[in-house]
């Protein structure tokens, strides 16, 4: 057996993505589970291997969109066997002791680790993730497209599931890029109406593809007039824009709420009177945890959810990465780290 493997990795803070030789990682905890990676989704977050996390070290391999088969489990596992199909996502393990872990919130664990932040991801031809972090995936599912399910997918469908907004009620998903064309799928295929917003005459075509029943062109001026006709109960954002986001908010509906899951860093202008007077909420949600994963992944296989991919090999990483940060893949990417023919 190879006791090396070929990665991408950052060797040192504010370095640039690397390929490199390294030695094949080994299982040193009973509960931990060792991949033969096929495929890793690349995602914006990734980044953060680059420049800094609470708890980082380098080097550090990226991706938290890993998914392959099982090669090896600690004594301790019972969940995984050897050749079974898992993949890894944002959430890398609890410590089930923390007042949110207590309380059933894996993902919000205060010690809670981040797979390719905490330990090495899935830039790699194999990698180590403890049991808790790591979901089955469906055999009906191929590779590249499971691996954005792992963090895109999880973020969308979770959310929207958990915000007892009745089936046959109106969303509306604001933007439609990784996130946003999951979303609208997984929206419509749970039973939603779906209202897509974005900026474009041109997106039309591909958001009624998707499965939006109607479709917003933000970029004239009477959008937010057209979405408050329509009355949505909820409102997805998924575009990284604080005045985008701000500027749906008089659309929404009576008791409707306003989901964010965008990683919006500016400060929003917010009418609390609003709030107040139509009963309305604004939510953020961080995705979940390993079992939200596997109803994900199940959901996606039963209902044909598929996300949009742009393949690349491991050797062109940085090339994917970089790509994806510029906005210039449709719409997710994915590094095939075994052929792509066996994806």
């Amino acid at each position: 057996m190879d006791s090396t493997m070929r990665c991408a990795r950052f060797a040192q803070q504010n370095g640039e993505l690397e390929l490199a030789v390294v030695p094949v990682p080994k299982i040193t905890q009973t509960n931990q589970v060792k991949i033969k990676v096929y495929s890793c989704g690349v995602c914006h977050s990734d980044v953060l291997g680059k420049y800094g996390f609470p708890g980082i070290s380098w080097p550090r391999i990226p991706g938290h969109e890993a998914v392959g088969r099982v090669l090896e489990v600690g004594s301790a596992v019972t969940r995984f066997k050897v050749g079974d199909k898992i993949g890894v996502g944002w959430f890398g393990g609890h410590c089930a002791t923390c007042n949110p872990c207590l309380d059933n919130e894996w993902v919000c664990c205060q010690k809670g680790q981040v797979c390719g932040i905490h330990y090495d991801g899935g830039y790699a031809e194999q990698m180590i993730a403890p049991e808790d972090a790591c979901a089955l995936v469906p055999e009906e599912l191929d590779f590249k497209h499971s691996g954005p399910l792992m963090c895109a997918g999880i973020t969308v469908y979770n959310s929207i599931r958990q915000q007892d907004i009745k089936v046959g009620s109106l969303v509306c998903i604001q933007g439609i890029g990784g996130l946003g064309h999951l979303a609208i799928q997984f929206a419509r295929k749970m039973g939603y109406e779906v209202v897509a917003f974005s900026g474009g005459a041109d997106k039309r075509d591909l958001a009624l593809k998707l499965g939006a029943n109607h479709y917003i062109d933000g970029s004239q001026p009477d959008a937010i007039e057209q979405l408050t006709k329509l009355s949505p109960k909820l409102i997805v954002t998924t575009s990284p824009s604080a005045k985008a986001a701000e500027s749906l908010l008089p659309a929404l509906a009576t008791c409707g709420k306003f989901l964010l899951l965008a990683a919006i860093t500016d400060p929003m202008n917010i009418n609390p009177l609003q709030l107040l007077l139509k009963k309305q909420s604004i939510v953020g949600f961080p995705s979940g945890d390993s079992r939200d994963s596997e109803d994900t992944l199940k959901f996606a296989a039963i209902n044909n959810v598929q996300a949009m991919v742009e393949v690349f090999p491991l050797e062109k990483a940085a090339e994917a990465l970089g790509k994806m940060l510029e906005n210039r893949i449709r719409f997710r990417g994915v590094l095939s780290i075994v052929p792509e023919d066996q994806l």
